[in-house]
């Protein structure tokens, strides 16, 4: 008789005490020595918890968004700085350095929907943002996420930081009604100067933005509901797109910056949040409305497990440096897995 499938395992620990559901995650690494991360979590009370993954206790709570909830943490390249993006319409740059918690800047934004932030670094001190801007139906974004196919147009804000510099705002074509951006993408080729957009639509992946030319290079149209998450792989120029339907896409981009789309792979159950490819490109995760999150390899989408720990819809992930996995649901809990360790 042919071997049964190992069965896939539980976390490695589990993080508690949000009080709230989570919905953003991010690993910073390097931040307490001896190369352990710290885990940041953004809750839809509008706290951000900051993780110590060796007590597994929260050191700090920061609350800087007035209850609204925080979608999208990111760290800053230069030093321990956080920038947290709330439906507040802010997004809060706080100093962390030597215990502090104080939000030292803020930018205001003209979306309060559900797109997070992207952020591309371009030098020791400057780093351009990308951010959603004011639609056509603004009034109507307090809708759920899967009814934001209901706008008619988007557009998204290009910030240089920290001095806030607007550097342009991005448009669709005249003839294109592509609905409210879902997800960003900022990236740079290491052969380039010239930064990039990929932005997940209604239906499509719609970036390619050439920033500097501020015109759309590529679309393609590879879901039949809005795109909730995206991740590229530079290296191999290959992408993948989640969304409110039972498929992940799976698109490449060529030379002539062109997107063309690869393949498609049917899930079980419909809807995906979040879908983030491990830094060593070997593994890939999806969040999903079921409960569950699957994992992937990266290079043929074989499906390598199931993890059914949450009770509710999984709203986000995170890989650190080292592999460990960390999942946000609505279940208020954060799970930790180590899976697939890296070579």
């Amino acid at each position: 008789m042919a071997a049964r499938p190992s069965p896939p395992p539980d976390p490695q620990f589990v993080l508690r005490g949000t009080q709230s559901a989570v919905q953003a995650l991010h690993f910073h690494e390097g931040a307490q020595g001896q190369g352990h991360p710290l885990l940041l979590s953004g809750s839809l009370s509008g706290l951000v918890h900051i993780w110590s993954l060796q007590t597994r206790r929260a050191l700090t709570t920061l609350d800087g968004h007035g209850g609204q909830c925080v979608i999208w943490l990111q760290t800053l390249p230069q030093g321990p700085q956080l920038l947290s993006q709330g439906r507040d319409l802010r997004l809060c740059l706080w100093d962390l350095a030597e215990g502090r918690n104080a939000v030292v800047d803020s930018v205001g934004l003209e979306s309060v929907g559900f797109c997070k932030g992207s952020l591309l670094a371009r030098g020791p001190q400057r780093w351009t943002l990308a951010v959603p801007g004011r639609g056509s139906d603004e009034n109507r974004l307090n809708l759920a996420p899967a009814q934001i196919n209901l706008f008619s147009y988007c557009q998204i804000q290009i910030l240089e930081m920290p001095s806030k510099t607007s550097v342009c705002t991005l448009k669709p074509e005249a003839d294109a009604k592509p609905g409210m951006p879902m997800c960003l993408e900022l990236w740079q080729a290491d052969s380039s100067s010239r930064p990039l957009l990929l932005a997940g639509l209604r239906g499509w992946i719609g970036g390619l933005w050439d920033v500097s030319e501020r015109k759309v290079c590529s679309r393609i149209a590879c879901h039949t509901e809005p795109v909730m998450g995206l991740d590229f792989d530079s290296q191999k120029a290959r992408g993948v797109s989640g969304s409110a339907e039972k498929a992940l896409a799976v698109w490449s981009l060529d030379e002539q910056q062109a997107l063309q789309v690869c393949r498609t792979h049917e899930l079980t159950n419909p809807g995906i949040s979040d879908v983030k490819i491990r830094s060593d490109r070997k593994i890939l995760a999806t969040a999903g409305w079921d409960h569950r999150v699957r994992v992937f390899h990266w290079r043929t989408m074989k499906p390598l497990a199931v993890l059914a720990f949450h009770t509710a819809i999984v709203h986000c992930l995170a890989f650190a440096a080292d592999g460990l996995l960390a999942a946000g649901s609505k279940d208020h809990r954060i799970s930790v897995w180590s899976l697939y360790p890296r070579s």
